[in-house]
């Protein structure tokens, strides 16, 4: 367990700043649409309300040991990470959210 909470601390910087690269672009893909301004401006906003909700697990503010599975959780359900992200845990702690994502 220490040796996942070593790993996930490392990484968690980047998945979050990865996720955030990916919002990003969706906006840019919005705001440079062919719809009216109007429209865009609405659209964006919807989406970024949308968002809002998932950053706050996906911008975790109080990570420690304790929590670190539900925002593990939180970052897959929210496409931030995949399973594949999780190579270098452990089998017992990606088996542990195998069964939470069924």
């Amino acid at each position: 367990m220490e040796k996942d909470w070593k790993l996930f601390r490392k990484k968690l910087g980047r998945w979050q700043e990865a996720y955030m690269d990916k919002l990003v672009e969706e906006y840019k893909s919005i705001l440079n649409s062919d719809a009216l301004s109007s429209d865009k401006y609405w659209a964006l906003r919807k989406k970024i309300y949308e968002d809002y909700n998932c950053w706050m697990r996906v911008l975790a503010r109080d990570v420690s040991r304790s929590n670190m599975f539900i925002i593990l959780l939180g970052l897959l359900r929210d496409e931030a990470i995949t399973m594949d992200d999780l190579d270098e845990f452990s089998d017992e702690l990606k088996e542990d959210i195998k069964q939470y994502m069924k």
